[in-house]
């Protein structure tokens, strides 16, 4: 009877804890099922052409993506994050101001991309190659990406989590039909329509559901959107500069295979770390009001479970996937099970356990706070650095010098990162 207490006691509990953050709870449910539906129909992509598509045929896909996403990168060059800030402060002092963020966040957008397209089409021929008419079957995506991320700004500002988390699901399930077969009929060329054609319905179906704005200019809402973007867009570039830059010096060295290869890790470890982005998404507005405040000491205190928590999970998850994805790469992608995967993967698992601590420290914190200089800074010095490591390691080490460059730049910038929130937040 008295264990009957007890755990009715202890039942009363969580249901009063769900009660108290049941918005909270609910927002990180919605927004875990929204990205990991987006994400994993790229993801889908991603696998059928590993299966479908030999070794050097999917080193050269992967090569054209990193291209394509850098461009995309200054597309939208911090646009949608900052987009995100401003919404949710508006959307509590400014209904009125609220209704302009969505027409001149999208306008700086538009001129950023049709300067990257025009700029493409000029130029892209001398520098890219025989690779060049691959990258024209994806030239859309430089501007839908970028579009479709400002309206996920919006709803995530406005807390609309489950409307994303619907309309994720239902675009990527619709889209799994043509995604195979295009790939399968076209090869390389169908999984780059795939993408165009994914990203597009997407963009109808956001700009459907959001129709509270006013097509008029506010220079000055203008110039604060972009202002704060610039910072976050340097991070962007910075971020690039120490990930997916891999791939390009990868490429211009002829090291096409391993392109894949450090890709399927990238996409695995890009998974492992969602979850702790998205819940820096979804505290991130609660963050605001708490900082709006001036309740430091509520901040710091979230600061405090989210390192401790996030480097638990950390080191559970290094473990999990040392076991793990060596057993699934061998029984479903064979073809790369190879020495070379390996030793890719196991040295990158020593970036897991700080990279979770980032991922949510970043997101829910650092960005949503204004703090953004932190992650420019940092990221920024941090590409400079591992582009040189990369190159002086490749001469030294072969491929594998750029993985290894990759792990030490990785985790300097994180300590470093974590050094500068102790900073601003508790001193």
């Amino acid at each position: 009877m008295i264990f009957g207490k007890e755990f009715l006691n202890e039942i009363t509990m969580l249901i009063l804890k769900y009660s108290k953050h049941k918005e909270l709870i609910n927002n990180l449910i919605w927004r875990l099922i929204q990205i990991f539906g987006k994400e994993g129909v790229s993801f889908l992509i991603f696998i059928i052409c590993a299966k479908m598509l030999n070794p050097y045929e999917f080193g050269i896909y992967n090569y054209i993506m990193a291209i394509v996403f850098f461009l995309i990168m200054f597309g939208d060059f911090g646009i949608s994050t900052a987009t995100s800030r401003y919404v949710a402060e508006y959307n509590t002092i400014d209904k009125e101001k609220l209704k302009l963020v969505l027409f001149n966040s999208g306008f700086i957008i538009a001129a950023l991309t049709l300067a990257l397209l025009l700029t493409t089409l000029t130029i892209g021929k001398y520098y890219l190659g025989d690779k060049y008419v691959y990258v024209l079957y994806i030239i859309p995506l430089v501007f839908l990406a970028p579009i479709t991320s400002l309206y996920d700004g919006i709803y995530r500002g406005l807390k609309k989590f489950k409307y994303l988390s619907r309309i994720f699901l239902i675009i990527g399930a619709f889209s799994l039909s043509f995604v195979y077969t295009l790939i399968a009929k076209y090869g390389l060329i169908g999984a780059l329509i795939a993408q165009n054609l994914y990203y597009l319905l997407l963009f109808f179906a956001l700009a459907a559901g959001y129709k509270d704005f006013k097509f008029a200019i506010d220079k000055n809402l203008m110039k604060k959107i972009a202002h704060y973007s610039f910072l976050v867009g340097l991070a962007n570039i910075g971020y690039f500069l120490y990930t997916r830059i891999d791939i390009v010096i990868l490429g211009q060295f002829g090291f096409i295979e391993e392109i894949g290869y450090y890709e399927i890790i990238q996409k695995i470890f890009k998974f492992s770390l969602m979850p702790f982005s998205i819940a820096g998404a979804v505290v991130a507005p609660d963050n605001i009001r708490l900082f709006m405040l001036k309740k430091m000491d509520q901040i710091q205190k979230r600061i405090n479970f989210s390192f401790f928590l996030s480097l638990i999970a950390g080191i559970i998850i290094s473990l999990l996937l040392y076991f793990l994805i060596p057993i699934f790469i061998k029984n479903f992608l064979g073809n790369y099970y190879t020495s070379d995967f390996l030793s890719i993967f196991y040295i990158f698992l020593f970036t897991i356990p700080l990279a979770t601590i980032e991922a949510l420290l970043a997101t829910g914190f650092i960005t949503a706070l204004g703090y953004v200089r932190i992650l420019t800074y940092t990221i920024l010095i941090g590409g400079i650095i591992n582009i040189i490591l990369d190159l002086v390691f490749l001469h030294l080490f072969g491929y594998i010098g750029i993985v290894i460059s990759t792990v030490i730049v990785h985790n300097l910038t994180n300590l470093i990162k974590f050094i500068f929130i102790y900073k601003f937040f508790y001193t």
